[in-house]
């Protein structure tokens, strides 16, 4: 990966969409739920108070808003601070 977030910054991969609910009901595109899921792909080194807890490879909880979307090499990405990060799966 070449980007290299700074700081307390981490890159998530967010993980699919759900396309079928636990009833096997199908979801279109429009209808479904942006992600709050992910796999850490990259970490900074944290703050000089605040080190970084997060690792390369940690499947990771956040916020529906958290974040930012970035598009690399024609895939999707989030880029958010620490604290936006809920729980580590």
């Amino acid at each position: 990966m070449k980007i290299k977030p700074l700081a307390d910054r981490v890159l998530v991969e967010p993980a699919e969409a759900e396309e079928k609910t636990a009833s096997g009901i199908i979801i279109p595109d429009t209808a479904k739920e942006k992600p709050q899921r992910g796999k850490v792909i990259a970490a900074g080194n944290g703050k000089k108070d605040e080190p970084m807890e997060l690792k390369v490879g940690d499947e990771v909880l956040y916020g529906k808003y958290a974040g930012t979307e970035i598009n690399y090499e024609g895939k999707d990405y989030m880029m958010m601070r620490q604290s936006d990060v809920l729980a580590v799966i």
